[in-house]
């Protein structure tokens, strides 16, 4: 058994046969170090139970190890599978998560790179909607710091982006209402800050106009993507005497709210009115009844998102746009009206 002091990078060059120098540049990602230098050194390291000291690379080599997650989502659900992706990539690097929550990207977008800067960081993976937000992507870029997006919807060739067609899966879940035989649909738009919410309209718009539905205005409720906003708006849509038959939510957690006023009028989900969300959140598969939804592969986007930051900050290679496929999850949220309007 080794002693109990402090193991020193000189006590892993003994270890592993090999020059302290050696040692400093495997764990300093240096080139030109064969493969099985590097698998001694590491051996050696994990046998004397050696850590790098991060603060000491960080000063040699001018970074501090730190990326950054900025985001501003209400749904805890859509957080957290965020946090999950971006720290699954980062299992095996030497970085560490910096979560940076924004209360509003759109009201203090002119301060979000200065915060950035403020922490060192040396790469940022964006989530909506700072990951469409025109002034956070050039003030990145005129700092030099590297950044991937999640889930944008614009300005493709800014950065490196992940990408799911909202669109498309806004047009199919309408389309899956409407097949149902629903035909007084209402609508809860999310954030208008959020690129995806115009998009997502747009979607049901394509729906509701192929087969030969009129998308009515007074059926559309502005949302926030939180809870609460969903059961308030709700609440509008159903206290009326002519109530929806299905009420479509821009996320999960507004479809949540939505099932909450249902209830708490004593309609009954879905034998009273249908309710679908989107994101296919932990939330949609526990509510009761389950939700019907839109799986987004917000963990899938994340991970591949912070690939990309690490990409660059290795100097490689890096593709501009990894798009993913949405898939509809029929739940029993969703059924046919109690009757049909013909």
């Amino acid at each position: 058994m080794h002693d109990q002091r402090r193991m020193t990078i000189i006590d892993v060059a003994r270890h592993a046969g090999v020059s302290a120098k050696t040692v400093s540049r495997v764990f300093n990602d240096e080139p030109h170090v064969s493969a099985g230098v590097k698998q001694r050194v590491r051996e050696a390291a994990a046998a004397l139970d050696y850590h790098p000291n991060v603060m000491a690379q960080a000063l040699v080599r001018r970074r501090s190890h730190l990326i950054g997650l900025v985001y501003e989502n209400p749904s805890s659900s859509y957080g957290t599978e965020l946090q999950m992706g971006v720290l699954d990539r980062l299992r095996d690097e030497p970085y560490r998560l910096v979560v940076i929550p924004i209360a509003s990207v759109a009201e203090h977008a002119a301060e979000v790179v200065g915060l950035l800067r403020s922490a060192a960081l040396d790469g940022v993976v964006l989530a909506p909607p700072a990951s469409d937000n025109p002034r956070i992507l050039s003030d990145l870029q005129r700092a030099g710091i590297r950044c991937a997006r999640i889930a944008s919807t614009r300005l493709l060739d800014a950065a490196p982006s992940t990408t799911i067609d909202d669109l498309a899966a806004a047009r199919e879940i309408a389309a899956h209402v409407i097949e149902l035989g629903h035909r007084d649909i209402a609508i809860i738009k999310g954030d208008p800050t959020h690129a995806s919410t115009e998009a997502r309209l747009l979607g049901y718009g394509q729906a509701f106009h192929a087969a030969g539905l009129t998308m009515r205005l007074d059926r559309i409720e502005q949302g926030l993507f939180t809870r609460e906003s969903g059961r308030v708006a709700a609440a509008r849509l159903l206290e009326s005497a002519d109530r929806p038959s299905a009420i479509i939510a821009q996320n999960d957690e507004m479809a949540l709210g939505a099932l909450i006023a249902a209830r708490e009028l004593g309609l009954s989900v879905p034998e009273d009115l249908s309710i679908v969300g989107f994101d296919d959140t932990e939330l949609a598969q526990l509510a009761w009844p389950p939700l019907t939804t839109v799986r987004q592969p917000v963990f899938d986007m994340a991970v591949a998102a912070t690939d990309m930051v690490i990409a660059q900050l290795h100097r490689e290679q890096v593709t501009m746009q990894r798009a993913y496929k949405h898939v509809l999850i029929i739940r029993g949220s969703t059924a046919a009206p109690p009757r049909l309007d013909c």
